[in-house]
């Protein structure tokens, strides 16, 4: 092989990893904000789902009446989970809190008997909770309902105008990012051009010009997908494994969804920046070949 072809495959080679990374680290950007879509998703339920609600109990329930309304209280739609706090646990509760134990000052312990149920994410906003209070409270040894309505408001307010503000991130990243692919892709087929013209001069259609150019960079825009996704993988698996874990937030079926969105947008957009890219080359005269 003889070195000017051996020089010429090296500069194949460069351009081709060069332009396959370049498109890759734009994808995982790309990866990086559909990703947090899901987490915004994820940490919307996972913060609603472990808000609790109290269901307090009379002095006088027995504990088979408790194990029926807690079965009840398992059957509703609305309910995730429960679990029983008896008025001794309640009391160490409050030592732990106050620092003292209440009973000690007060005489008697002035901690009820009560079940925690954490409803499902589908059920706490004001209208529902508003109709779980009036199921609960027909329970007969049910005395009150207790949860924090101020944090309930506040998660919906705040993730409400969090999930819009990333959506409005996603688009704005999403027109950058197919101008930082297109741009790659331009300057890659840029040293073709003299080639496309040449194929057009002797009679190809623009379609059979194209062609090679979408089949060749469909494959960059897969190959970069499948790097990006690792890029994405070890970032999450070094941020679980350093700070916290990410598995209650985002789970294996929205992993699954966000790779296979990025290979997606990969192929997509490799695709239209390239028959973008071609068309123009197509389009020009030859005397403007060389003044671009």
């Amino acid at each position: 092989m003889s070195n000017k072809k051996k020089v010429s495959i090296v500069r194949f080679l460069n351009a081709k990893i060069t332009s396959t990374i370049s498109i890759s680290l734009v994808l995982v950007l790309l990866g990086l904000t559909i990703l947090i879509l899901f987490m915004g998703k994820g940490l919307s339920q996972y913060m609603k789902e472990n808000t609790s609600f109290n269901v307090m109990l009379s002095s006088d329930v027995s504990d088979a009446r408790i194990t029926a309304i807690r079965k009840n209280l398992d059957a509703q739609p609305f309910v995730k989970s429960s679990r029983f706090i008896s008025k001794e646990e309640a009391k160490d509760q409050l030592i732990k809190d106050l620092g003292e134990d209440p009973e000690e000052l007060l005489g008697y312990n002035p901690a009820q008997d009560c079940i925690e149920i954490f409803l499902h994410a589908a059920y706490t906003n004001n209208d529902s909770i508003r109709m779980i209070n009036e199921v609960i409270r027909q329970e007969h040894n049910v005395t009150d309902l207790l949860y924090q309505q101020e944090a309930i408001d506040l998660i919906n307010n705040n993730l409400s105008k969090l999930m819009t503000v990333l959506l409005i991130l996603a688009i704005i990243l999403s027109f950058i990012s197919f101008a930082l692919i297109r741009n790659t892709i331009r300057l890659s087929i840029y040293s073709k051009r003299f080639l496309i013209h040449t194929m057009k001069l002797v009679g190809a259609t623009p379609a059979f010009i194209r062609k090679p150019f979408l089949v060749h960079n469909v494959y960059t825009g897969i190959v970069a997908g499948l790097v990006a996704n690792g890029i994405l993988w070890l970032l999450l698996s070094y941020f679980s494994r350093e700070y916290v874990s990410m598995e209650p937030i985002v789970n294996m079926t929205d992993l699954v969804i966000v790779f296979g969105i990025v290979i997606l947008l990969g192929v997509l957009i490799t695709t239209m920046a390239t028959a973008f890219a071609v068309n123009r080359y197509l389009k020009m005269q030859t005397d403007q070949l060389y003044y671009i």
